[in-house]
């Protein structure tokens, strides 16, 4: 006895299920013929008649009947699982990792825009430093910066970002300023990444920018994430170097201002990583093409006008 083929197997399913050749036929959308022909090579896959042909009528033997119901909880199991992956496919929403400060300063006030426009799409947002295991953790996409995005299969560049001196507008009060080199006798507030990034630029390199005196000492006071120094400079503690992504709704709202809007690039770009199944899921498709264009749209703002044009 050798063992029959599963397209065989699925020919002799339909005709048990349908009743008749012609509605197996209909029903795997292949002519009675093939459906025949497949149930032959059954039959002699397993030396033993399944179907008993009556003219243009058959009917299932005691093998048949027998082989049948085995078979048939084979077939209900597929459908079950199919059944069971599209309910898991369209139940699980879409879930977003980024880097803790693009979730908190960018990401996370973008998105309400995605949600006008699919009201009925689910996103769950992770902030997170350490890189996800793409494909074996719970994480669909993947926003990440510089060079650690090569551990992920599929990513594609989403902007280069660029940093700006910000600061409180109570800070200037009762110290105005007249130059972009007064900015280093404030307070100043450094981001400093953790290793494994290359640093974002700094005061000292700003300072050279703006062709300070070098005079000035400048503040040793750092902060790991980028959205705790500009929460700090919301406060009125000082001057920072921040992304120019992050700090879009504290301009807007007045909370800090740009004396000098004189930008410094950053060494990489951010980019955005997938699963390449998120593509398939409700919306998944959808919400990459949103990244990239809202991406494209940052990348313009986020550049001086000259770099802009």
């Amino acid at each position: 006895m050798s063992m029959p083929t599963l397209r065989g197997l699925q020919a002799f399913e339909a005709i048990g299920r349908c009743g008749t050749v012609s509605a197996a036929a209909r029903d795997l959308g292949v002519s009675p013929g093939a459906i025949s022909q497949q149930v032959r090579n059954v039959e002699q896959s397993l030396g033993l008649t399944l179907l008993e042909r009556k003219g243009r009528r058959v009917e299932l033997t005691s093998w048949g009947r027998l082989y049948y119901e085995e078979i048939a909880k084979g077939f209900r199991q597929f459908a079950h699982a199919a059944e069971a992956l599209e309910r898991a496919r369209n139940q699980s929403g879409i879930v977003l990792s980024g880097l803790t400060s693009v979730i908190n300063k960018w990401i996370s006030r973008k998105i309400f825009d995605w949600q006008a426009l699919h009201p009925d799409a689910s996103i769950r947002i992770l902030g997170k430093d350490d890189e996800p295991r793409i494909g074996f953790e719970q994480v669909d996409f993947r926003i990440t910066y510089g060079r650690r995005v090569v551990v992920h299969e599929h990513y594609t560049e989403l902007f280069t970002d660029w940093v700006v001196p910000v600061c409180a507008p109570g800070l200037l009060w009762h110290r105005p300023i007249e130059s972009p080199a007064d900015i280093l006798n404030f307070p100043l507030l450094n981001v400093e990444w953790e290793t494994g990034y290359l640093p974002p630029p700094q005061w000292s390199d700003w300072a050279r920018m703006v062709n300070a005196s070098g005079g000035q000492k400048l503040s040793s006071l750092s902060f790991t994430l980028s959205s705790t120094a500009i929460d700090a400079a919301v406060n009125g503690r000082g001057f920072v170097l921040a992304q120019v992504s992050m700090i879009a709704d504290e301009l807007a709202s007045g909370s800090l201002l740009i004396p000098y809007d004189i930008r410094m690039k950053l060494p990489e770009s951010y980019f955005l990583a997938w699963d390449r199944s998120a593509l398939e899921k409700p919306f998944g498709s959808a919400f990459h093409k949103w990244l990239l264009q809202i991406s494209k749209k940052q990348a313009l703002l986020s550049a001086p006008r000259a770099e802009a044009v």
